[in-house]
């Protein structure tokens, strides 16, 4: 294959990747949800704690695409800002926008911390290491931060008290994220997308970065590579999950290994089958990764319009939809919920499809 050409199980991976993101946010109630479209309630993860960093590690590949043999420059560095800007920009308006007039929340209610702000920040940060440093170099910040981290949250007191990985006041992450964001976080003592634990969140596009490197070189037999280090990281992640529990919320380093060996495992297996057999599968969902964050920004954003708007007896839209088509007597609670968010991950398929004919690719 010519490494000049673009590598279509990336599109693939990305677009897999958003429709799963679409389709674990819209469920039609969160009161009936099969367990694996759940996060976990702390430690451990779900099938759902690894769609975000497969999205993060797609990241790190895709700027391995967009910026190898870049000119390190000025105009480089504001591409990229502004970029990251724009992500970050749209992940508050998300956090701030609301039905009424004057047509934001009051300044106390705006969460600050969100998964598109968590997005840009990652990007921006990852970015400007892959412009200025070698792979060696890489690869010893990553460790660089993912043990720095580990060392912080499990050695690092907390007002006096022995630190903790559990939810609790004496956990370094959730303090932070109280002290800094106050009512400005998701919840009253911590935020998914926090702060301190935006560090190995930035790991995680940095392995994304190396996988892209791979998939760039002239190495053959690529997927076996990637599968390689996929069972590899798998093994480190589950190891060190013994002293660092596997914790999507906290974003701990046990996390990112096992999150990214599931990547690089998942990814070895589609570019076999699209990059080195040459079989067509998985169109559709190039055509929703063509356009991905403006798919995702527009499903969180209809969601959340159709959930402030109130019909008879303060039902909500989305709920009076829900109840009225997909609520049947015939069918588990759950099942009507998975079918409400199918049908919503369908229609931005298919607007992605429609993008995609049209040759509309909006970047952000």
């Amino acid at each position: 294959m010519n490494i000049q050409n673009r590598i279509v199980s990336v599109d693939i991976f990305r677009g897999i990747t958003i429709v799963l993101m679409i389709l674990v946010n819209t469920p039609g109630t969160w009161s009936n949800v099969y367990a694996p479209f759940l996060h976990a309630k702390w430690h451990g993860y779900t099938p759902t704690d690894l769609v975000f960093p497969f999205f993060l590690f797609i990241v790190g590949c895709s700027i391995v695409f967009a910026y190898q043999n870049k000119p390190i420059d000025g105009n480089t560095y504001k591409k990229i800002s502004v970029r990251a800007l724009k992500l970050i920009g749209l992940g508050l308006f998300l956090g701030a926008f609301t039905i009424h007039f004057p047509f934001f929340k009051d300044f106390d209610n705006i969460r600050f911390p969100g998964v598109l702000q968590r997005i840009g920040v990652v990007f921006f940060f990852a970015s400007i290491l892959f412009l200025n440093f070698n792979w060696k170099v890489l690869v010893g910040l990553c460790v660089f931060l993912l043990v720095g981290y580990w060392l912080l949250l499990g050695y690092v007191p907390v007002n006096g008290m022995a630190p903790t990985f559990e939810r609790a006041p004496n956990n370094l992450a959730n303090y932070l994220d109280v002290q800094v964001f106050g009512s400005h976080s998701y919840k009253s003592d911590y935020d998914p997308e926090g702060l301190l634990s935006t560090l190995p969140s930035i790991g995680t596009a940095l392995l994304g970065i190396f996988t892209g490197l791979i998939l760039r070189s002239k190495r053959l037999k690529k997927e076996f590579l990637l599968l390689g280090i996929g069972v590899a990281l798998l093994l480190l992640g589950y190891l060190w999950d013994m002293v660092f529990p596997i914790n999507k919320a906290l974003w701990s380093s046990s996390f990112v290994l096992v999150t990214a060996g599931w990547a690089n495992i998942v990814l070895a297996l589609i570019y076999y089958i699209s990059d080195v057999k040459g079989i067509k599968f998985g169109s559709i969902f190039k055509y929703a990764g063509s356009n991905a964050i403006v798919l995702y920004f527009l499903s969180s954003f209809t969601a959340k319009i159709m959930g402030m708007i109130k019909l008879s007896e303060g039902t909500s839209l989305h709920a009076w939809l829900f109840k009225s088509i997909y609520v049947q007597d015939s069918l588990p609670m759950e099942t009507s919920s998975l079918l409400y968010g199918l049908t919503v991950v369908s229609f931005y398929v298919f607007l992605g499809y429609l993008l995609n004919r049209k040759k509309i690719y909006i970047k952000v």
